[in-house]
């Protein structure tokens, strides 16, 4: 009896939902179908410049993350750790780089760990560790610009071997064709070079934000390793 009480009452509640839920947005829908259809009707092309375009993506994100991890305050870095060291506690220094875990933090980290050796030694391990995170924050930007270089000329490719196969259905039709199906070949062709050249920009301006923004950070461990080589070769009665 309970059973057939609430049959109704879940059958209406479906109905009530499915009723106030939105329909889907027909100029969505008709736009989404219209860049499916224009991915298929570039032809082969397409596929290596959707596939670069994706490799972009999590190039990109991924080199955020990497940058976002090693920024930090160089100047109140070098300060502190400067301080440990005046006060004689070099395990304390050690620890409070290994805390904050950045590229500069660990450059600091190795020329730490060589006090008590001779300044050239410490040095060396200092800009070797400079040279290592350098290197580190500048990984994977070269296959960046590789498809903000190649993502165009894919694009360009597939253009060109779209209108190869347009003129010659010209030359396989002795010239009647008709002017609309030429045309459609001609934007089918081109829709690859559209394709590619958005690729290609948006990696293009991606490389140089990046770039700029490791600039930045390589100079902030420029000035970390110098700094900390100054305050080493200040003698101690003249570190303050």
């Amino acid at each position: 009896m309970l059973a057939l009480q609430t049959a109704p009452v879940d059958s209406l509640a479906a109905d009530t939902l499915a009723a106030a839920a939105p329909p889907p947005d027909p100029t969505f829908m008709e736009s989404l179908r219209g860049g499916l259809e224009l991915l298929f009707l570039g032809g082969w092309s397409m596929i290596p410049i959707v596939l670069l375009s994706v490799l972009m993506v999590a190039v990109v994100w991924e080199r955020i993350r990497a940058l976002r991890r090693a920024k930090g305050d160089p100047d109140t870095l070098t300060r502190n750790v400067s301080d440990y060291v005046q006060a004689g506690d070099v395990h304390g220094a050690m620890a409070y780089c290994r805390e904050r875990n950045t590229p500069a933090s660990r450059i600091l980290q190795r020329g730490l760990e060589r006090l008590g050796r001779p300044i050239g030694e410490i040095k060396e391990a200092v800009q070797e560790a400079g040279r290592r995170e350098t290197f580190d924050l500048e990984k994977r930007m070269d296959l960046l610009a590789s498809i903000a270089a190649i993502a165009p000329m894919l694009g360009f490719l597939g253009t060109v071997t779209g209108m190869i196969g347009a003129f010659r259905q010209i030359q396989r039709y002795e010239g009647l064709v008709n002017p609309s199906l030429l045309a459609g070949g001609i934007w089918e062709a081109l829709v690859t070079t559209a394709a590619g050249l958005a690729v290609g920009l948006v990696a293009l301006f991606a490389y140089n934000l990046l770039i700029g923004r490791i600039a930045r950070l390589v100079n902030g461990l420029e000035r970390v390793s110098s700094d900390f080589i100054d305050f080493l070769q200040t003698p101690a009665d003249r570190r303050r």
